[in-house]
């Protein structure tokens, strides 16, 4: 209180103690002796008491403990152990001339809420208690364990103990500077004042296990009507969705795998072309394959997973498959290897009016050919000339860099004209290339061998569903709409589960998000239109088709929500917990009906009678924070009626 008063009366003080601390923080061990003296175990004193060489070296071993745990640089952790270690001794000695004083009592209430605790989910319990005996447990096995370790626990307690005293310290500078004489004494009152109470503890979540409770949509609604400014909403709907895709059958696989297999080998003595014996692979895999011919040599992990690891060790010409890759069926030969070189070029781009590069330029493709020729043949003979003609490039961002493209290979994502030149030409060698952005001046400055790289032709044929397949999905989605057409949402649920069909709900769609969560189709936003369309009312039901795939979707209008108080149905998710509470907390009550006391009550609900003491400036009970159970215990001489406490734990009385 006297602390108090004279921060309030004198915020000098407060100013000289901030001051003390920035002082000592800049009076480091270097320094010491000129400031305190020549005694080598002392290395400072804070307002006459002693900062010790083993305190400074015990801090020290602390932050270097901390840094190599998270690979931090351990430079400057002398100065941040000094600082600490001053900040430390001003805190003692505020935290003792408040009055008070730390006890083991004291550490082991206040250590939840330490930075090292305090965000640590282990160290809780489910009901969000902290698990005080199972710690002390730990650090009384780690002392018959390891010396070392407690020994270090030891020195990490003292820096807990200093950040306890510091939040108690600046929570009491704080209130004195915002709060007056007659509050303080308030405060000190509620602190200090104690009462002693027994109580029974009914848990909700131990109630409803044994009690059904259904909750109603007039429920939640009672319950956003109370609560309107936590529920306003914007228009949205809540829909129902069933997706029927149209997937391949065990039929539809099976030709799949049958027409790849047939254009892999053939299957008659004709002698036609195939797979294995044409003389033109990119033209056969053109023809006859779902997916294009890739001219380019890539990497094994480029290739298909099935033959990773085959293509390392396999000859030219050699063929793999038929493999299935997820809904495709495949053949791949390999046509080439070689390896992939790495090679450091640089350019001049001649671009032309029309080109992509040419935004601005006059000149025609013919002479920004004859411009090209010109420069390429003055540097094929004196290479040094290059730089020369930078300034005609119409690529500024390289020639920025005297016209560099730095190092590539085979896979760099450049126009093929430019990458065969790169790929068919030796280090030094100068040339022009037309590339749709131009004509090149392209000098290759280094070369370098890469790892091998494999040009491989793949034939390709997707698992798609047949006519028949795409008919028996349709069917099955018509009939499932028959069948909840005017029946109730949890029919329309139920049927869904009934025929393991897939199921989204999404509750809060708006007019315009785009996409439905858990659909995600081209049919998105046409859905959307259709349940916000002012005809639709709610057990509406419609059919889409989503084009292309020929999958199926079966929308159910389950609410609708227009600007105001949020549909009950549509936030059952966010509110029926609390809701089930209070309705569990009224049944409770109900029950207990004339109980003549605590033992009663606890033999009534198969829980035990249990003892506390509470204040009204920290009211925790059973380790949650319950202020209407201690304003009952100081305002009343006898509790005697049900007082409800917070809605997600449970009843006391």
């Amino acid at each position: 209180m006297a602390i108090l008063g004279q921060i309030r009366s004198k915020p000098w003080l407060l100013m000289g103690v901030i001051a003390l601390a920035l002082l000592a923080f800049l009076v480091n061990p270097d320094s010491i002796d000129k400031v305190f003296g020549k005694n080598p175990d002392v290395l400072g004193k804070v307002n006459g008491e002693k900062i010790t060489r083993e305190e400074f070296n015990d801090q020290l071993f602390v932050l270097q403990q901390q840094a190599e745990q998270q690979g931090q640089p351990k430079a400057g952790l002398e100065e941040q152990a000094w600082q600490l270690l001053v900040q430390s001794k001003l805190i003692k000695q505020q935290f003792e001339k408040m009055g008070f004083e730390m006890t083991d009592d004291y550490f082991w209430n206040q250590i939840q809420y330490d930075q090292m605790f305090a965000q640590q989910q282990q160290f809780f319990d489910e009901k969000g208690n902290f698990k005080t005996q199972e710690l002390k447990k730990q650090i009384e096995d780690l002392q018959k364990a390891s010396p070392e370790g407690y020994n270090q626990w030891i020195k990490t307690k003292k820096s807990i103990e200093y950040r306890l005293m510091a939040r108690q310290v600046f929570a009491n500078i704080s209130t004195g500077i915002t709060t007056g004489k007659k509050e303080a004494e308030e405060l000190m009152k509620e602190r200090d004042q104690l009462a002693d109470i027994d109580f029974v503890k009914i848990d909700y979540t131990a109630y409803l296990q044994k009690n059904n409770i259904k909750v109603t949509t007039e429920d939640l609604a009672a319950y956003i009507k109370e609560h309107p400014v936590m529920f306003k909403a914007e228009p949205s709907r809540n829909l129902g969705i069933v997706f029927f895709p149209s997937q391949p059958s065990a039929a539809d696989d099976a030709a799949a795998q049958k027409e790849i297999t047939k254009l892999f080998s053939g299957s008659d003595a004709s002698g036609a072309e195939n797979f294995q014996n044409t003389k033109n692979d990119s033209m056969f895999v053109m023809a006859n394959s779902d997916m294009p011919f890739n001219a380019q040599y890539v990497k094994p992990n480029q290739l298909p997973q099935s033959i990773q690891g085959q293509i390392t060790s396999a000859a030219i010409g050699q063929t793999f498959g038929p493999y299935k890759e997820q809904n495709f069926y495949v053949v791949s030969k390999l046509l080439d290897k070689k390896t992939s070189d790495s090679t450091l070029s640089r350019h001049i781009l001649i671009a032309f009016k029309g080109s992509p590069a040419g935004e601005g330029v006059t000149r025609s493709k013919e002479e920004a050919k004859k411009l090209a020729d010109s420069i390429g043949a003055i540097v094929k003979a004196t290479p040094a000339k290059f730089t020369e003609f930078l300034k005609l490039s119409n690529d500024p961002s390289s020639a920025a860099q005297g016209g560099s493209l730095g190092w590539t290979t085979p896979e760099t994502p450049f126009v093929p004209e430019f990458l065969h030149y790169l790929a068919n030409n030796p280090k030094g060698a100068t040339g022009v290339v037309e590339t749709q952005f131009g004509y090149h001046i392209i000098n290759i400055e280094d070369k370098k061998p890469g790892s091998m790289a494999y040009k491989v032709a793949n034939l390709v044929k997707a698992i798609k569903p047949s006519d028949a397949t795409e008919a028996a999905t349709d069917k099955n989605a018509r009939r499932f709409i028959q069948q909840v057409q005017g029946k109730s949402f949890n029919d329309f649920v139920n049927i869904a589960k009934k025929g393991n069909y897939q199921f989204s709900n999404p509750k809060q769609a708006k007019r315009f998000d785009g996409q439905l969560q858990g659909l995600g189709t081209d049919k998105d936003a046409e859905i959307l239109a259709w349940a916000f369309d002012k005809k639709r009312s709610k057990g509406d039901t419609e059919f889409f088709t989503v084009e292309g795939t020929g999958d199926k979707i079966v929308v159910y209008l389950n609410g609708k929500q227009e600007k105001g108080l949020a549909d009950p149905e549509s936030v059952r998710d966010q509110i029926e917990t609390v809701v089930k509470n209070k309705l569990a907390a009224k049944q409770i009550s109900e029950k207990i009906g004339k109980a003549g006391n605590l033992d009663q009550i606890a033999k009534q609900f198969a829980t035990a009678k249990q003892a506390a003491q509470v204040n009204l400036l920290n009211p925790s009970v059973a380790g949650a924070m319950e202020p209407k159970v201690a304003g009952a215990a100081f305002g009343v001489a006898k509790v005697r009626f049900p007082i409800q406490s917070k809605e997600e734990q449970g009843c006391m009385f």
